[in-house]
């Protein structure tokens, strides 16, 4: 498949795995200095011919209407070159834990990329003020969102959502579903008691092992998308 075909994918499971609705998107770096990312449409309709090319400054010469968060894409590819593709999204077990002192924290073996520590929360207060609409709308804003999340391979928006990174699209998707799973889990536990969170030898661990095995969740997800796609169609045209 084409990275375009990918990237309509990931749309598609993104949606299918409960971490998009009709907001939130996924872009893939195309080259050194662009990203490809969809134009402004809820990701479940997303076809190849509605993919735009962007710059790292988020400019563009396709006259389509864009999503307007593509500069917390443009930033955080510019900041950080090894990151070949980038979920943001308003994901409904994360959202909660973006505005508590506990944070999110791995506590499934499925979820060690997040890093032992808290995973970083961008705060818009701090350098925009209180009375920001939250989201990502300028370079600025972008820059500093690229910053919180630093090394990490996640980080919260609180009261907003997540951006969650990888080294391609399977990995970016992969990281984006488990990061809503094990926030999922967290909050269960913490009805219950006090979770116990992996420790940072198990996060690195866990990582590196589950690494290997992403293309296997990739090619099970989009198998499932893919059939209901060709499923709809015949019902179509008989």
């Amino acid at each position: 498949m084409t990275l375009a075909a990918d990237l309509v994918l990931a749309n598609r499971i993104l949606v299918d795995q409960g971490v998009l609705d009709a907001f939130g998107h996924v872009s893939a770096r195309l080259t050194a200095g662009t990203f490809l990312l969809a134009r402004n449409r809820a990701p479940g309709l997303v076809v190849e011919s509605d993919l735009i090319e962007y710059r790292f400054d988020g400019s563009t010469d396709d006259p389509r209407v864009g999503y307007l968060e593509r500069f917390a894409h443009a930033e955080i590819y510019r900041a950080r070159p090894e990151v070949g593709a980038i979920v943001h999204s308003h994901s409904p077990s994360v959202v909660p834990l973006s505005t508590l002192p506990a944070g999110l924290r791995p506590l499934l073996h499925m979820a060690g990329f997040l890093g032992a520590a808290p995973v970083p929360v961008f705060e818009m207060r701090e350098e925009f003020g209180d009375s920001t609409d939250l989201l990502i709308t300028s370079t600025s804003h972008g820059r500093a969102l690229a910053d919180t999340l630093g090394e990490r391979a996640a980080a919260l928006m609180r009261g907003h959502g997540a951006v969650v990174v990888g080294s391609d699209l399977p990995t970016a998707v992969f990281r984006a579903v488990y990061t809503e799973l094990n926030a999922q889990a967290q909050v269960r536990a913490m009805m219950i008691g006090q979770p116990n969170y992996l420790t940072p030898g198990e996060a690195r661990a866990t990582s590196e092992s589950i690494g290997g095995q992403i293309g296997r969740a990739w090619d099970a997800w989009g198998s499932v998308v893919s059939s209901r796609s060709r499923l709809g169609a015949e019902a179509t045209s008989s």
